[in-house]
């Protein structure tokens, strides 16, 4: 398992649970934005994603059906397809998205051609040009069965905490969702989640 950083760090963690969020390009005010190292605090990445959460200004183009369908289809994808990863939980709100996953690959190589490929399409369906996903995602190693299920709730009641839907299972771009759940398969396997042995370096 290796560890990098750019602005943010990360985790290329094979076999073992990953939170993982990422963002349309300038959703978040510069004055707005937490220092990375604060973004390893929980309190602080909880501030940031609220932030997104009551967002009316800004992009927001994954709140449209056509681009918000495309995104969980892709994200499927990269599990049944392309057999990337596992997918445990996701939703796709209207500037950011959160998946919780079981990677197969290094982080860079299922991450990048899934915001490769929907940022192209994206564009294509809005009639536009030019950087669609922010560059730099945010990424947690998940590191217990406890931890698992706390993030797994949290990604599926992120629109009810954003004021989206009453229930999370009402929320059409969810795992939540009847048929989301068929998706991702949500139970954390018994032994799955093991201490991290990481080395750290850094990219290029």
């Amino acid at each position: 398992m290796d560890r990098y950083e750019r602005r943010l760090p990360h985790w290329d963690a094979i076999d073992q649970p990953l939170f993982v969020t990422f963002r349309l390009r300038e959703s978040l005010p510069a004055n707005r934005m937490f220092p990375k190292k604060q973004l390893g605090n929980g309190r602080a990445f909880v501030a940031e994603d609220r932030v997104l959460d009551t967002a009316r200004q800004g992009p927001l183009y994954l709140r449209q059906p056509g681009i918000a369908s495309l995104l969980v289809e892709a994200i499927a994808d990269g599990d049944a397809r392309f057999h990337r990863y596992q997918l445990r939980a996701f939703v796709v709100m209207p500037n950011h998205v959160h998946l919780l996953v079981t990677s197969h690959v290094p982080l860079a190589k299922w991450l990048g051609p899934l915001k490769g490929f929907t940022a192209h399409q994206a564009n294509r369906l809005l009639g536009r040009s030019g950087a669609f996903w922010q560059d730099e995602s945010f990424d947690r190693l998940v590191r217990n069965n406890e931890e698992f299920e706390r993030i797994r709730r949290y990604i599926e009641n992120n629109p009810v905490i954003a004021g989206l839907s009453a229930l999370p299972e009402e929320y059409p771009w969810s795992s939540a969702v009847e048929g989301g759940r068929a998706t991702a398969r949500l139970m954390a396997p018994e032994g799955a989640i093991a201490g991290p042995k990481a080395r750290p370096h850094n990219e290029a």
